[in-house]
């Protein structure tokens, strides 16, 4: 186990046993839809991060989380498709989709939205 996985379990320690396994399900599926993202803790704002480098230029996406649950923030999710209609939030810029339960992680229309994420990020980065 390398010092960052060491970092988010404990982290995750403070969470409901149904919370973490969740989040644990979450963690999987973003190392598959995002190779080779860093997993960072940012434990003031309850939340892992995923990117591909330092800041929020590097950020793809976040775990968000609570005592009751889990939600998959997409970084600058009000600019991609979302036919589905699976992303929430009122913001200008962010958006955020809830996990119910370790089956919403499978749903096409959610491994569609962590692509659609990481081309966003990728395409930004290139036109640097």
């Amino acid at each position: 186990m390398s010092a960052r996985e060491f970092e988010a379990d404990s982290f995750l320690e403070a969470y409901p046993d149904g919370v973490r396994e969740l989040a644990d399900a979450a963690r999987k599926a973003l190392a598959k839809a995002l190779p080779g993202a860093a997993e960072g803790v940012d434990k003031p704002g309850k939340m892992l991060s995923y990117s591909y480098g330092p800041g929020y230029k590097g950020l793809v996406c976040t775990l968000l989380m609570s005592k009751t649950g889990v939600k998959v923030g997409i970084f600058r999710g009000s600019e991609l498709p979302d036919p589905a209609g699976l992303m929430q939030g009122a913001g200008k810029v962010h958006r955020h989709v809830q996990l119910r339960t370790a089956a919403d992680l499978e749903r096409p229309e959610l491994k569609q939205l962590l692509a659609a994420a990481l081309a966003a990020f990728r395409a930004r980065t290139a036109a640097k």
